[in-house]
């Protein structure tokens, strides 16, 4: 193919253009623009990564405060952690911490399976971390538990109970025959558990909770008890000793270490239970009716709502349980509800009314929480005196109000 001269021409002119266009610089200047551009592609990258390390700390951080708010665990390892997040914060420690069980918090008691007496020490740590509104309860130890049953078939945790005192203010008049005031109500704020330690006498923990307080104050209404129990399989567990703590006594500021002793396990007053009780000896018919129920309510939850489900036992003959609607949840809760029992024959020699009142949430999980339970029987050694005011006026219904304890 032939060039044609005018075509030469003017490709021969704009490469002399093109050429024209070099920047007139130096290559020492060219060099250093290269290097100063080198040097803002890798600040950006590195801005870049501080950013995106930055959001996922934050991720992780909102994540940590949300489990703590629902009282999970946050460490469960051989060594207490409590020592390495306060790092640098002196820890006070208290050794042979013992608080007498008062009558005001404890009254149902529930024996150990071995005898009355009970041995150990427990060893726990209490924090109230006042930046993050945040109270941090570690359990460290068991030590001192002396047991008759092996100790290879020994497998123990620890239950923690978060309890809010209430108010002594009551709708239930005081019954012939007790004296002075009753103590107030309580309100299981938290429930914990640790880890389970198989074949040992003196269990190392180390596992740590925490939960969000809406304020300090709260600390001064605040208890704290943790049973010491042996697992069973069948969730029918042993308690073998509790320790209580009354958290507004101490100054928490700063991790505090303490050493509890066990004592026998006793119940908590939850609440009280209005029970009506009819016997009708004719048609062997038993008729149990649930009228009110007073809890406390530290604040209000939006879709939380109270239902009891009564069952009736008669020495080995267990007859299926019955429950109440679900009522929305009030100070004292109305639900005026009876249900009827057909009793076997010749029933009324040994038997049991069981009542147990559960709180549900809409919102959160698990929906179903115990609140409390309350018994009247009758047996070969004792009888209720519900249980006899009932027998004695047949036909007729006699109401009583009933502690719910948990």
């Amino acid at each position: 193919m032939m060039v044609l001269p005018t075509e030469h021409f003017t490709a021969t002119r704009l490469l002399s253009s093109a050429a024209a266009l070099n920047f007139p610089f130096s290559a020492a200047v060219k060099y250093s623009i290269l290097a100063l551009s080198v040097s803002l592609l890798l600040l950006a990258l590195g801005i870049l990564v501080w950013q995106a390390f930055r959001c996922f700390r934050s991720q992780h951080t909102t994540r940590s405060l949300l489990e703590a708010a629902n009282g999970e665990l946050l460490y469960a390892n051989d060594e207490s952690q409590a020592s390495r997040q306060y790092k640098g914060i002196p820890t006070i420690k208290v050794e042979d911490f013992d608080e007498e069980v008062s009558s005001e918090s404890s009254l149902g008691s529930s024996q150990p399976a071995a005898d009355n007496k009970v041995n150990g020490w427990l060893h726990y740590s209490v924090y109230y971390d006042q930046q993050y509104r945040r109270l941090v309860v570690t359990v460290l130890k068991v030590e001192g538990l002396q047991q008759k049953k092996l100790i290879s078939s020994l497998r123990l945790f620890v239950q923690l109970k978060l309890l809010w005192k209430g108010s002594d203010k009551r709708e239930r008049c005081i019954d012939d025959g007790v004296e002075g005031t009753p103590p107030p109500l309580c309100k299981v704020l938290q429930k914990w558990r640790t880890r389970t330690v198989k074949g040992t006498c003196n269990p190392l923990f180390g596992d740590q909770f925490s939960c969000i307080l809406q304020d300090e104050k709260d600390l001064d209404h605040l208890n704290l008890r943790m049973e010491v129990k042996d697992y069973d399989k069948y969730s029918r567990h042993t308690t073998l000793g509790d320790v209580r703590t009354s958290l507004g006594q101490f100054n928490i500021s700063y991790p505090l270490e303490l050493k509890g002793k066990l004592h026998t396990p006793r119940k908590d007053l939850v609440g009280e239970v209005l029970l009506s009780l009819k016997f009708l000896p004719i048609s062997q018919r038993l008729e149990v009716g649930v009228l009110k129920v007073q809890t406390v309510q530290k604040e209000s939850h939006l879709g939380a709502a109270l239902y009891a489900r009564v069952s009736v036992q008669c020495k080995s003959c267990k007859l299926k349980y019955q429950k109440t609607c679900a009522m929305e949840c009030g100070t004292v809760t109305v639900f005026n509800e009876v249900f009827v029992f057909c009793l076997p024959d010749f029933a009324m020699q040994d038997c049991k009314i069981m009542v147990s009142v559960f709180e549900t949430h809409s919102s959160k999980k698990p929906s179903k929480q115990l609140i409390g339970q309350l018994m009247v029987k009758k047996d070969k050694h004792s009888e209720d005196k519900h249980w006899s005011l009932m027998m004695f006026s047949a036909h007729q219904p006699i109401a009583r109000w009933h502690d719910l304890l948990i």
